[in-house]
Parts: structure tokens; C-alpha cells; sequence
């Protein structure tokens, strides 16, 4: 039996591995074990996401909490090798690009233990990201690297990323969203709203480049009143973006605005309804730019660049550099007027990404 320990070390991980925990469980030939880091930890929420999505309790939790960068990173290798040298595992997982993906592939490297990573060779080409440090640390010393998107493929090509291992597969996000979309569909969140399918805008901010500064909180808040000016917008809010609302006291002008409806953030089944029956939305997310492109919901996403340029190349994904409400406001009027971004799926997005890795995996190790 091959052991797989898999990391995850916030929410949108767990996605990721819910998947790849399945494949490897029915495949009988592998022992799949999880290993929760803590780095974005809170209680309700992940214990929601782990019973939503059908995963088992972490087999190891190392609460390592916030604090910055260097602090979760150094924190994480230290107990994390500790978990390796109980644990000696085959191989372990990671995914994404969160502190706990660089952190824990130094530490199973220099063990001496191969480490694959799942959503490799993504890049936005901007250094001043932590996330983008993280990735290309990672694919840097990693023996396994899985590919969402033909990007991938020629990023690790232009850094003389050894062939070996490099495997296209496919999305494994969006094998989640497959396998859940008839639940979530299920779900009472649109009817508690007193919303219609396609009727409504949703919107996501957390980044700190938007939230973490009045003149950008500001302009979101425009953003949501003109908005909900043509139809209601519903907004799950990010602790961090409701905590700076407070500080630079705009949280009471956001929740006075009419037709607005803003929410704690959602568990994973609440959250696709949203996306799958959203009007458009509008975020600064990561991950959701590749879930509207399989759903073929138009998206406006917050950010300069995007290491998922084929959701802008082929799905339904703008990028919008800045939050100008005026230049947002025209994006959003093109697309409730009927003037609307059309997309594809990308290839190998078809929700069968986390079978195929299991099955590279076992050719590999078994």
C-alpha cells in the first residue's frame, strides 16, 4: 500500500484534496492521509468545509494560526517534520500556493521524501505576491508537478523545470464542483434570500492590495451601491475585509446600502449555488475565476495579472487592474445589457483531473 500524505492549510485546499482523497481511496492501493497545517483556521468554517465535502478528520492538525509570513512558514516546517519522521510516508501532496505548500515541500525534500504538486507551474510573473514566491519555490525542488492548464506546461519549460514528472491532467477544483454541483444545487441558500436564479450579482474581496486601504474600500463600497442600483448583490464578507471596514469606519455606510445583502462567509455547498445561479460576479478570488469559467457565469476579477490566464484566454474571466467604479460600472452594464463575455471549457477540465493523478501516482510509487 503506497501512504499519501496530503497537505492543506486553508480552505481552498480542502477542495483540491477532497478529490484527490476520493481517487486515492477507491483506487485500493493506496492509504490517503491529511495533514491540516491551521494556517487559515477557523473552527466553524473548516469543520463545515471537511463535513461538506466528505473529508475525514485531519490525521494530523498543527495549529499554527496567523502571523506573517516568515512566522507560518518557519512554524510550519518545524512541526511539520516532526509529523514526517512518525509519519514516512511515500510521498507528500500539496496543492496550491499558500505558506504550507513551500513550507512543508522544503521540509519532505530535505527528508529525503518525493513531494507532488498539484496545480504546478501556474505564474502571474508578479514577485511581490507571496503566493507567486510560493509557487515558484515549490516547482523549483518538487519531484511531481501537475498541470490545470497549458500555461503551466510552458512556465516550467522556460525555467528548465526537469520533464520528468511534469503530467497535464486537468482542474482538479473543478472536479469538486462537478461532483458537488447537483448538492449545492439541492441547497436552500437562494431561496433564504427570497433570490431568483440569474437575478442577482455576487461578489467576493479579501485581497490586501483592495481591503487594506481606505481609497480601496472606498471604491468597493461604490461599487456595491451602483450595483445594487440594477439588481441585488449578495456579499459573503471576508473577516479580514469586514475587520478594515471597521477600522476606517465604513462598515455601517456598506450594510445601509439597499438591495444588498451581505452574509458571513458561506460553506462550500451555499457558495457554488451562489456562483452556479449568480447573474455575474465580482471578485479579487483566485480559484473562483476557474469555477465561472466551467459555469460560464461572466466574472470581473480585481487583480493586475492572474495566474490563470486560460480563464481569461478561453473562459468567461475579465481582469480589471483597478477599482475604478466608473470603468467597473461599464463592465457591468455590458454585461446586464446582454453584451457579456462568452467563454469554453478548457481541455481536460471535465472532472476526472484527481483519477488521473491517482493512477500516475501509482505507476510512479507502486
Amino acid at each position: 500500500m503506497i501512504k499519501i500524505l496530503s497537505v492543506v492549510g486553508a480552505r481552498p485546499n480542502f477542495m483540491k484534496v477532497a478529490p484527490l482523497h476520493r481517487a486515492f481511496v477507491a483506487s485500493g492501493k493506496i492509504e490517503s492521509r491529511i495533514l491540516h497545517t491551521g494556517q487559515h483556521y477557523d473552527a466553524r468554517m473548516s469543520d463545515i468545509f471537511f463535513n461538506q465535502l466528505g473529508l475525514p478528520e485531519p490525521h494530523h492538525y498543527l495549529g499554527v494560526g496567523g502571523g506573517s509570513h516568515t512566522y507560518q512558514t518557519a512554524n510550519v516546517m518545524l512541526k511539520f517534520e516532526e509529523v514526517l519522521r512518525e509519519e514516512k510516508p511515500d510521498l507528500v501532496l500539496v496543492v496550491g500556493d499558500v505558506n504550507a505548500t513551500v513550507a512543508t515541500t522544503m521540509v519532505a525534500v530535505k527528508e529525503g521524501i518525493p513531494v507532488a504538486h498539484v496545480e504546478a507551474g501556474l505564474r502571474s510573473g508578479d514577485r511581490g505576491m507571496p503566493e507567486e514566491v510560493n509557487r515558484v519555490i515549490t516547482d523549483g525542488i518538487c519531484q511531481y508537478h501537475f498541470i490545470t492548464e497549458h500555461s503551466g506546461l510552458v512556465n516550467l519549460a522556460r525555467e528548465n523545470t526537469l520533464s520528468k514528472g511534469i503530467h497535464f491532467v486537468g482542474n482538479v477544483m473543478i472536479d469538486s464542483l462537478v461532483h458537488f454541483r447537483e448538492k449545492a444545487a439541492e441547497g436552500t441558500a437562494l431561496k433564504e434570500l427570497g433570490l431568483a436564479p440569474k437575478s442577482y450579482l455576487l461578489t467576493t474581496m479579501h485581497r490586501p492590495h483592495n481591503v487594506d486601504n481606505a481609497e480601496g474600500l472606498k471604491d468597493i463600497a461604490t461599487i456595491l451601491r451602483r450595483s445594487a442600483e440594477r439588481l441585488p448583490v449578495v456579499f459573503p464578507m471576508h473577516p479580514r475585509t469586514r475587520n478594515n471596514l471597521t477600522k476606517h469606519g465604513l462598515l455601517d455606510q456598506v450594510l445601509a446600502i439597499p438591495n444588498l445583502h451581505v452574509l458571513e462567509p458561506q460553506g462550500y455547498l451555499q457558495f457554488l449555488q451562489f456562483m452556479d445561479n449568480a447573474r455575474l460576479i465580482v471578485t479579487d478570488s483566485g480559484g473562483i475565476q476557474e469555477e465561472t469559467t466551467f459555469l460560464q457565469v461572466p466574472c470581473l476579477t480585481f487583480r493586475d495579472t492572474t495566474e490563470r490566464p486560460i480563464t481569461v484566454e478561453f473562459g468567461t474571466n475579465i481582469l480589471m487592474a483597478d477599482l475604478n467604479p466608473e470603468t467597473v460600472m461599464q463592465e457591468v452594464d455590458n454585461i446586464l445589457d446582454g453584451r457579456a463575455k462568452t467563454g469554453v471549457v478548457p481541455p481536460l477540465w471535465d472532472g476526472k483531473a484527481a483519477e488521473r493523478i491517482a493512477e500516475i501516482l501509482i505507476g510512479e510509487l507502486g
